[in-house]
């Protein structure tokens, strides 16, 4: 790696422009647990490693960028999660965050159930042997066809998503001589405390069939009428990366509320209550996410709670983490190409990759932490912002963040917390070839879903 200094931006706290930053941490060459996978370490080189392998190992035999997946902090994440609700409640485990069959042969092993919510998601579960029972389809359009797959597979529960698909999916179950077990996803009203794109409860969106206006209770009503259909629950998602629990609480009591109707309109107590997911991960140091158990403890309690005060027997619970298992299990290498210090303003730092492997900032304005990964420094720290190589002003990966001052063209840097929706929401845009993702355990490596090439490109192109 090339070790050359450039010319630096600017470094010091008294000439640092303004911006939504925090200060450099101490010694950037300490890479913080809270936003890193949990094998991460530095060797006696400095060089980052994970799962005892060395980050300049992975790269030149897998190249970048690529995203490295710490096998065992998934299954261990996935374990506590399991763990934390017990025997009685479940854990899906929400695919569209990152799936691929080895993904799904893990969560099957470790007892977790799967959350799709495409057709595409389903096949992939299907493919790795995850029994369909415990499937559950999301979705706010699932075509016929999706819906037909979904019923002929035995998938354990389809969330209902609107009124029209009420009738469709209890004609296709009727069709086919079965009767399928449904949840009907409701809107509360709940204002999460998250960007406005993800979040999902407010009544003016896409997602679920309004609580107010007597819309959910009659989207039940209906639903209980139809002979292909075993109406299980009720399903409620208000958002996502959450850290405050009071958004929880108040869907549960309208939810709760919900259930009370039912009952007393249908003489029908529903078995069980989805709260969905959206449980936020540490991008940076400022996150502070809750932990598995204190999660489980407080929903539980609340549902518990609303239920006494109903007179309902508290529903078995369901919960759906997907950012909050595979999110922070992983991290994005890259190579830096060239390094642009603005006088009087920051550094900009192009990589190898940028929105196509990472949509997520320019989306939704998130942020996430950077580091040095192929050597540690002792220079004095320059402001960057860390982009791609797309053409497109927007293609920024970090926003904001320091990097040594030393920092050179062929140094490799990573980006923690990338095992979310950065694979999943990946892209060909530039005609970019999107990165492999690679799993590492007790110093072995194993592609689980390869690098792109032209020649998947071409093969597409048919013109």
């Amino acid at each position: 790696m090339s070790r050359s200094a450039h010319p630096a931006g600017p470094r010091h706290a008294d000439v640092l422009p303004e911006g939504h930053y925090s200060a450099p941490a101490d010694d950037l060459n300490v890479l913080d647990p809270k936003v890193w996978a949990r094998t991460v370490g530095r060797d006696a080189d400095g060089v980052v490693t994970v799962g005892g392998i060395p980050v300049t190992q992975l790269a030149e035999e897998y190249g970048t960028p690529a995203y490295l997946l710490d096998e065992a902090d998934f299954r261990e994440r996935a374990r506590a999660w399991r763990t934390a609700f017990g025997d009685g409640a479940d854990v899906f485990y929400a695919g569209k965050a990152f799936l691929s069959r080895a993904v799904v042969r893990w969560l099957d092993e470790e007892g977790l159930n799967l959350d799709v919510c495409s057709g595409g998601e389903l096949a992939t579960a299907l493919s790795a042997g995850m029994p369909a029972e415990r499937i559950a389809f999301h979705g706010n359009n699932k075509s016929p066809e999706e819906i037909e797959r979904a019923v002929r597979a035995g998938v354990g529960r389809i969330v209902l998503d609107s009124f029209q698909e009420i009738v469709r999916v209890a004609h296709i179950a009727q069709s086919l001589g079965k009767r399928q077990r449904v949840q009907i996803r409701i809107t509360v009203g709940v204002e999460a405390h998250t960007h406005e794109f993800i979040a999902t409860a407010h009544e003016d969106q896409k997602f679920g069939i309004p609580l107010a206006g007597g819309q959910a209770a009659e989207a039940v009503r209906r639903a209980l009428k139809l002979d292909g259909l075993e109406v299980i629950g009720i399903h409620s998602h208000i958002g996502s990366q959450i850290f405050d629990m009071s958004g929880f609480e108040v869907a549960a009591h309208r939810v709760v509320g919900l259930l009370k109707d039912i009952r007393d309109e249908h003489g029908v107590e529903l078995p069980e209550i989805d709260l969905g997911g959206g449980l936020g991960i540490a991008y940076t140091s400022d996150d502070d996410p809750r932990e598995p158990h204190e999660i489980a403890k407080a929903l539980t309690e609340i549902v518990t709670r609303e239920c006494e005060a109903a007179r309902l027997a508290t529903p078995r619970i369901s919960v759906e983490p997907g950012r909050a298992i595979v999110g922070p299990t992983a991290f994005t290498l890259y190579e830096v190409g060239t390094v642009k210090p603005l006088e009087g303003l920051r550094t900009y730092v192009s990589v190898d990759g940028g929105m196509s492997d990472n949509i997520r900032t320019a989306l939704y304005d998130a942020e996430y932490s950077v580091a040095l990964a192929s050597r540690t420094s002792d220079a004095e720290p320059m402001l960057v912002r860390v982009v791609g190589k797309h053409c497109e002003s927007g293609d920024i990966v970090v926003k904001d963040a320091f990097l040594p001052g030393d920092l050179a063209p062929g140094d490799l840097i990573a980006v923690p917390a990338t095992g979310a929706y950065c694979r999943s929401m990946a892209s060909n845009y530039n005609h970019a070839l999107r990165p492999p993702v690679v799993a590492v355990r007790d110093g072995a490596a194993r592609v689980v879903v390869r690098r792109e090439t032209e020649e998947d490109l071409l093969r597409l192109d048919v013109g």
